[in-house]
Parts: C-alpha cells; sequence; structure tokens
C-alpha cells in the first residue's frame, strides 16, 4: 500500500514540491452539531388524562365549524372557482372543510415561484435547515398535537390510537430522524492520504429544479414527509396533498411554515390529479417525483416521464410507494392466539387502509380450526363506526370510491363458489361508509381475491396441507406486490429457511410479528416489485435521493511536471 501510494502521487506531479502551497481549502467544515434522535413516546389517552382531555378540546374546535383551506404560492392564498369539500368519511354529509383545485395556470405559478425560492434555500446551512426541522417537530408533538390528531380522525376518520401513531409521533420521528440522517451523510469523507498534499472533500448539493410530492390519505405523516424531506437537502418542493386528508395536511404545513420553512420552498396545491400531473411532469425544471400513492398512478406518471425524457435538464428521480397485497403466513409450530391476535390488527385496523395491512394469510389445515376459532372470538367484539368514539376499533372508509370497490371484491365473494365469507360481509354508506371486517375463505389460492390489492377491510385465507410449506411459500413469491410480510413460526430452523425462500418478496418481512407497524429509524419501509421503488423512508438511504453529491479535490502545492517517471 505505501509503495502505490508513493507512485499515486508521483503520477500526479507532486514530486519534492511540498515547499510551496497554493491555497489554504475552499472546502469549510459542516460545524454540525453532533446530537442522537430518540422515537416519540405514544400517549395513552387514558380516561382523566391531560391528553385526553386536550384531544376532545381538539376535536369539539376542529369539528364545529367547516375549515377553508387556500392554495398556497408562496405568501399568496389562492382560491378558485373548483371549490371542493373534504367529507368526514364516518359521516360524510358533514364536511371538515372546503378547499380549491388549481388550475394548470396555478400549478405552473406554484413550479416557477418554488424555483425562484431554490437558489436562496440551498445556500441556508444545513445546521440552520436541521434548526427549523427540530423546531417543527417539537411544535409537532406538544403545541400542536392534538391539533393534528383531530384532524386526521375527523378527516381520515382514524382512532385515536391510530391517529397518535400517524400525525403525532410518526411525523415527529419523520422530522427528528431525518434531520439526523442528514446530519449523518456529512460525516463521510473521501480519504486524503496527506491532507497538507491533497484534500478530498464531498459536499451534498440540493437538487436542480423541483420536486413534485404526491402524497395519500391514509397517512398524515407520509404527506409531512414527502413534502418536508426534500427541502432539508436544499430543494423546493410542490406538494399535491390527496383532496381526502386535506386538513389535517394543510396542518402540517401551516407548523412548518411557522417554523420557519420560507415562502416558496413548500408550496401547498391541492389539484385535480391529471391537471397536476401532467404540468410538473411537462416542466423542464423536474428534478424528484416523490410519490405515495396507487400503481396505475404511479406508473402513468412514469409513463409521462418517459414521454418527455428530453425535454428535462436532468433524469428526474422517481421515488414511489403503491401498497402491497401482504401477507401472514402461518407454520404448524406458531403460537395461535399470537397468529388471532396479530392478523385481526393488521387486516382491520384503520379498516384496512394501510399499505402494510395483512390482506391475505395462509394457515395449515392442522391449525385452522384453533386459529378460526380464536380469530372468530376476536372478530366478534369488533366495533366499527364514530372513530372518535373509544369503543370503536375502526371507523369508515376514505370515500365513496373506495367503498364500492372494496364492495365489489365482497360481492364477488358472495357469488363465487370458491369463496366462502365466514364473518363480516356487510356494506352501509348511509351515513357513513362503513364496511365491516371480512374474512373470506378460498379454495384457489389464485383467485383475484387474493392476488389483486383491495385496501379496505378484507381478509383472505387460503388453507393449505401440512407438509406443503415450500409449496405454499412459493406460491406467495407469485404475487406481483412485494410490500410487506410475516412468518409464525416456532421452529428456528423453519424461520430460517423461509427467510431466505421469502427474501423477494417483500421489503418489510416480519417473523412472529405482524405485516404492519413499521416505526421510523426502526423498520425503514417500502417494497420492490410493482409495491414501489424501495428507498426506505425512516432509514438513512432516503436522504441521499434528494441529494446530488460532489466530490471536490484540492491541491496545496504546484504541479510543474508534465513527464511520468517512467519516461526519464
Amino acid at each position: 500500500m505505501q509503495a502505490a501510494s508513493v507512485i499515486a502521487r508521483r503520477v500526479v506531479g507532486l514530486r519534492g514540491c511540498t515547499q510551496v502551497r497554493c491555497l489554504t481549502s475552499v472546502v469549510k467544515d459542516s460545524g454540525l452539531p453532533d446530537f442522537n434522535v430518540v422515537n416519540e413516546p405514544l400517549l395513552s389517552y387514558l380516561p382523566g388524562s391531560a391528553e385526553l382531555q386536550q384531544l376532545e378540546a381538539a376535536l369539539q374546535k376542529h369539528g364545529a365549524t367547516v375549515a377553508e383551506v387556500p392554495i398556497v404560492i408562496g405568501d399568496e392564498e389562492i382560491r378558485t372557482d373548483l371549490v371542493r369539500y373534504q367529507p368526514r368519511p364516518h359521516d360524510h354529509k358533514n364536511p371538515v372543510a372546503k378547499f380549491y383545485h388549481a388550475t394548470p395556470e396555478i400549478v405552473q405559478k406554484a413550479i416557477d415561484n418554488s424555483l425562484s425560492a431554490r437558489e436562496a434555500w440551498e445556500k441556508v446551512p444545513l445546521s440552520e435547515k436541521i434548526d427549523i426541522f427540530h423546531r417543527a417537530a417539537d411544535m409537532m408533538a406538544t403545541k400542536y398535537r392534538q391539533d393534528l390528531n383531530a384532524t386526521t380522525m375527523l378527516g381520515q376518520s382514524k382512532t385515536v390510537v391510530q391517529a397518535e401513531i400517524d400525525a403525532a409521533a410518526e411525523l415527529v420521528d419523520f422530522l427528528r430522524f431525518n434531520a439526523f440522517f442528514a446530519k449523518e451523510l456529512t460525516k463521510y469523507q473521501p480519504i486524503s492520504e496527506d491532507a497538507s498534499v491533497t484534500k478530498n472533500s464531498m459536499r451534498l448539493r440540493g437538487l436542480e429544479g423541483f420536486v413534485a410530492a404526491v402524497s395519500p390519505f391514509n397517512f398524515t405523516a407520509i404527506g409531512g414527509n414527502l413534502a418536508s424531506a426534500p427541502t432539508l437537502m436544499g430543494n423546493v418542493v410542490v406538494w399535491k396533498p390527496s383532496d381526502t386528508a386535506i386538513l389535517s395536511n394543510y396542518t402540517a404545513y401551516r407548523i412548518l411554515r411557522e417554523a420557519g420553512i420560507p415562502a416558496g420552498v413548500i408550496n401547498f396545491v391541492p389539484a385535480d390529479g391529471p391537471v397536476y400531473g401532467d404540468t410538473v411532469t411537462a416542466s423542464p425544471e423536474l428534478s424528484v417525483v416523490n410519490f405515495t400513492g396507487s400503481v396505475p398512478t404511479f406508473q402513468h406518471l412514469w409513463k409521462q416521464v418517459g414521454n418527455n425524457i428530453a425535454r428535462y435538464r436532468g433524469f428526474p428521480r422517481l421515488i414511489g410507494e403503491c401498497g402491497g397485497k401482504n401477507y401472514h403466513f402461518v407454520h404448524p409450530t406458531a403460537d395461535g392466539a399470537t397468529v388471532a391476535a396479530s392478523t385481526i390488527r393488521s387486516a382491520f385496523e384503520f379498516g384496512g387502509q394501510k399499505c402494510s395491512a395483512c390482506s391475505r394469510l395462509y394457515v395449515p389445515r392442522s391449525r385452522w380450526d384453533e386459529i378460526r376459532t380464536l380469530m372468530l372470538n376476536i372478530h366478534k367484539d369488533v366495533k366499527i363506526g364514530d372513530p372518535t368514539k373509544k369503543e370503536n376499533f375502526f371507523g369508515a372508509v376514505i370515500d365513496e370510491k373506495a367503498f364500492q370497490r372494496i364492495k365489489s371484491y365482497i360481492d364477488h365473494a358472495k357469488n363465487s363458489p370458491d369463496l366462502d365469507i365466514i364473518a363480516g360481509g356487510g356494506c352501509d354508506d348511509s351515513t357513513g361508509y362503513f364496511i365491516e371486517p371480512t374474512i373470506v375463505v378460498c379454495k384457489n389460492p389464485s383467485d383475484k381475491i387474493m392476488q389483486e390489492e383491495i385496501f379496505g377491510p378484507v381478509l383472505s385465507v387460503y388453507v393449505y396441507e401440512d407438509g406443503q410449506e415450500a409449496a405454499t411459500l412459493d406460491l406467495i413469491g407469485r404475487c406481483p406486490y412485494g410490500l410487506t410480510g410475516a412468518i409464525y413460526s416456532q421452529d428456528q430452523a423453519f424461520a430460517e429457511f423461509a427467510l431466505e425462500k421469502l427474501k423477494m418478496t417483500c421489503g418489510n418481512f416480519y417473523v412472529n410479528d405482524k405485516s404492519t407497524g413499521s416505526i421510523v429509524g426502526q423498520q425503514p419501509f417500502g417494497g420492490g416489485r410493482i409495491s414501489g421503488t424501495n428507498d426506505k423512508a425512516g432509514g438513512p438511504h432516503y436522504m441521499l435521493k434528494f441529494c446530488s453529491p460532489q466530490a471536490i479535490k484540492e491541491t496545496f502545492v504546484p504541479l510543474p511536471h508534465w513527464k511520468y517517471p517512467y519516461m526519464e
């Protein structure tokens, strides 16, 4: 290694020149203070607790009025003739927000405004950006915690625990952990064999252009993360929130602005999907599509980017998380009580509208009677209704479109000779979009109810024959999705075998635990196949998607030689 190092120095012409220095380093130390981070604790909301009283007051405040939510570009609030309302899914005649859709011209205005803010924001030191993120996280964890929870409960029909997990804890975690990971990324510096002669360094630049953030209804935290994470690395964002999560997303946006995100760095632009998508993908300045939503929508955006590839200043980065057809596989040695309880939770919490929700269960015939009984005993106690009432396990599905889609799969189950509904099956949209938690036993493991994403409270069960464990794992792997999965086994050798066998079937894999419940910093989230690009939000790799590293070499001595040593 020493000889190679000497040869390398001679090749670049450094022989005996160390006595005359050129410049001192133009690359300055980041000056970032070191800090650690822990996950935000969940509050319990027990009777008489301070947090329950604060939540009840917030529910009263946000439930008593219809909030008006404008388009926000820079510091300008814009209202158009394209008026829309966000209903409460569990009481759809009673909206929580009035908002406005942007026209193509307004979306373009948002792009132009963000681009005008980009250069100044990119120059803000990372330490100052981290301070803003810490300030926003602290405000969300304290002053505005119950506003985030209440707007999520009312607008997205989440129970208190589901709102607390999402709009409070996970959103706070995203801000704090993204700041931590950004800081940690700066610690890597390339090798400098002799920094007094040549210093090598790396800096993380923002991307030229703008980020198009398209967020879903099901997690307030995802909306806040998709819009804010790119800004930490110096980018600007045009954020299209979901129409069915407008109020909670606007609440998060306002907190980010109050914490110090400058005007134009994030522009808040509700819009019809095609209007927004057509406009952002037509812009030569598009740098990133940061997306969570359906497979067809992401495929369409990808196709639009491909069709427009020659017009862009660079190659836009496409980041997508698209849901899944997530599985629980039960080995004959599994603990039955764990299987039953965790599968009910995974399949039916938030009405099965989590990207990671279990929607297919594989059980050995020797254990089916036991596990079936255990699940049905839990199922009979599961209540649905107004999510603000503590006795309800989940509320309504998000809207009429979702209700009809989920109902169509239940109708299919009712009419197919290969499918048997053993629990639930009822649907009622007279007051809210309510669908009973439904369990369907399938004779045919290739039926569409076990292959297609339903995104609702429908669990499909396939009972496999004992001794066919390996063949059933093969069956699991034929699904086009690849987001989350779980195995339940007390057999160590089989668990290790399944870990390898199912390696490519999901991005988040669980052993003796449910397929839902990933925590920022603990189980970075994302999957492959048509479930997405697996960029692992909540982990250190995610932040690299939003920066363009620059390698810098500085030489401090003259380089007068043009001949190589062997030439003399």
